[in-house]
C-alpha cells in the first residue's frame, strides 16, 4: 500500500460524512473528487491531512453548488417559458427544526465554521487549515459565529437551545 491508499483508507469516511451532512448532491461523487485532488496533490499533503482534505472539500462543495446555482438559474429561465410551475415540496412539508433554521439563518461562512467544529470535531488549528486562515483568526470567527447562532436561536425562542450547550462549551 502507498501512502496515498493510508491517507484514503484513513479519511474517506470522514469527507463522505462532511459531504452527506451539508449537501443532497451525490456523496460519492463529490468524495471521489476531493481524493482526485488530493491524488495530484499527493506531494503536498501535509503530515496531518483530514484539515487539508475538509479544506478542498470546502471549495468541491462551493463549486458544486455554484454549478447547481447556474442549473437553477436555467431551469428559472425555462420555467417562465412553461404556462404552470411544479409547488416546492420541500416548502410545502415544513420540516424545519429551531436549529436547522437558526444554522441557515447564518452567513455561509459562518454556518461552515461551526459545523466544523461541532459535526467534524475539528480543533482551532485545524477549522484554521481547513479555512486557510491563522489560529487567531478563526477563534475570532467562531466566537463571532456562536454569538450569532446564540442570538437566532434566542430570536427563534424554540427547544434547540438547549442543545447548543454542548457547542458552547467547546
Amino acid at each position: 500500500m502507498t501512502q496515498f491508499d493510508d491517507v484514503y483508507a484513513a479519511h474517506r469516511d470522514a469527507v463522505w460524512r462532511y459531504f452527506r451532512r451539508r449537501s443532497d448532491a451525490d456523496h460519492e461523487d463529490l468524495t471521489t473528487e476531493v481524493f482526485l485532488v488530493a491524488w495530484r496533490r499527493r506531494d503536498e499533503l501535509p503530515v496531518e491531512p483530514l484539515p487539508w482534505l475538509y479544506g478542498v472539500a470546502r471549495k468541491v462543495l462551493a463549486n458544486h453548488r455554484r454549478a447547481g446555482d447556474r442549473r437553477e438559474a436555467l431551469t428559472e429561465r425555462a420555467a417562465a417559458h412553461a404556462t404552470t410551475a411544479a409547488p416546492d415540496l420541500a416548502e410545502a412539508a415544513g420540516l424545519r427544526t429551531d436549529l436547522a433554521r437558526a444554522l441557515a439563518a447564518l452567513p455561509d461562512h459562518d454556518r461552515e465554521l461551526v459545523l466544523l467544529v461541532a459535526w467534524e470535531g475539528l480543533t482551532l488549528a485545524e477549522v484554521a487549515t481547513a479555512l486557510g486562515c491563522r489560529r487567531g483568526t478563526a477563534a475570532v470567527r467562531l466566537h463571532r459565529a456562536r454569538r450569532r447562532l446564540h442570538t437566532a436561536l434566542n430570536d427563534e425562542s424554540g427547544p434547540a437551545l438547549a442543545s447548543m450547550t454542548a457547542l458552547e462549551e467547546r
